[in-house]
């Protein structure tokens, strides 16, 4: 049974037309998750879940990667601003809040804190003004690491230290296989530009559909289909839909410097918890680059301060964790769209372009579905 309003717009492309077309002559009941904020920017802005049969669902995982970013680390971060450090990271990350507040509420209250576009930038402004102790919040997937070991390979400067926060896909992914109600996977396509198809085999093998997947609303219209051929047929394998930029063994020059720089780690993921081998942390070769222990009794006191802060703090309830495992959708929330928008986030889900709920308010109120 079809949406109400599934009829084909007459402009769409040929190519999209008979993808949509193959997918809405299906029978197949089919729940996929997705773990990419990019993915659901385009499933949303193009409206891709109203014109979906009703037996085909998307759903949105943990794909955003200032969502999954621990308060703790915030804490930390905005704990040595307020010691005195110089703390640079995404424009995003500014504003994701910690247990108490965010990094750009820090810096209205007179810490340090600035926007740069890369690490490059921030060993840049590290050269520029040697008086600064200088560092980076890194976040992200296997996605951006590469960047950061490539940086830290070269020569940096003695005021520069990174405090990372970085996460791999595969185990989360792996996690929410066992404790969600989810028949298939769309995995990412610019991370497995980084890491390949393999690491997604294990999934495969437990009997999860898979397909990297594009960006563009072909791909994701291809991932699906690709992901019914398997359904319908009973098997489970890793399709590779992005083929044009996805290559089975990944990026090798990659892949052999992240390994160089950082090592395998459990790893907090905000909403869902500890998960194990699911973190990048620095190996002991480049501790005097670790931020988190080079100025530990720098922001310890501030720490204490800021879970102090927030144990008074009245907090409003925010269901982001069940959103980020498919559990909840964000018009579910009691906040969305009211207390939490994205000029006034509560939430880390409603803070970034890739957030679910930034997605589901800026495009509709069902992520391009006006049927919920």
């Amino acid at each position: 049974m079809k949406n109400e309003d599934s009829s084909l717009n007459p402009s769409m492309p040929d190519l999209e037309k008979k993808l949509l077309e193959r997918i809405q002559a299906s029978e197949m009941p089919l729940r996929i998750m997705h773990v990419c904020g990019t993915h659901e920017r385009t499933i949303s802005k193009y409206g891709l879940r109203s014109v979906l049969p009703q037996n085909i669902e998307v759903i949105s995982g943990p794909g955003c990667p200032v969502c999954v970013t621990p308060e703790e680390d915030v804490d930390i971060a905005i704990a040595l601003a307020k010691s005195g450090a110089t703390v640079v990271t995404f424009g995003d990350m500014m504003r994701v809040p910690g247990s108490a507040e965010s990094l750009l509420d820090a810096k209205s209250g007179g810490a340090d804190v600035r926007m740069v576009y890369s690490i490059d930038d921030a060993i840049s402004l590290a050269n520029k003004k040697p008086e600064l102790e200088v560092v980076f919040f890194g976040i992200g997937f296997e996605t951006t690491v590469p960047a950061n070991a490539a940086a830290l390979l070269r020569k940096t400067p003695e005021n520069f230290s990174l405090l990372a926060s970085q996460k791999q896909t595969p185990p989360a992914v792996g996690l929410l296989a066992r404790d969600s109600e989810v028949d298939a996977f769309i995995a990412p396509g610019h991370v497995a530009t980084i890491i390949g198809t393999k690491p997604f085999e294990p999934l495969a093998e437990k009997g999860f559909p898979v397909v990297v997947s594009g960006f563009e609303a072909r791909d994701v219209l291809l991932g699906i289909n690709l992901l019914l051929a398997q359904a319908e047929k009973g098997v489970s394998r890793v399709d590779n839909g992005y083929p044009r930029v996805v290559k089975p063994e990944g990026n090798k020059i990659a892949l052999k410097m992240m390994n160089e720089v950082f090592e395998t780690s459990e790893s907090e993921w905000r909403g869902i918890g500890n998960i194990e081998n699911s973190g990048l942390v620095l190996r002991k070769e480049y501790e005097d680059k670790n931020a988190s222990k080079k100025h530990e009794d720098l922001y310890s006191t501030s720490l204490e301060e800021i879970k102090a802060k927030a144990e008074k703090k009245d907090k409003k309830r925010c269901i982001c964790a069940a959103i980020l495992t498919g559990k909840a959708k964000p018009s579910q929330c009691p906040n969305f769209g009211k207390e939490c928008t994205p000029k006034k986030p509560s939430g880390p889900c409603m803070v970034s372009q890739e957030g679910m709920c930034y997605n589901w308010f800026r495009y509709s109120k069902e992520g391009g579905s006006r049927f919920a």
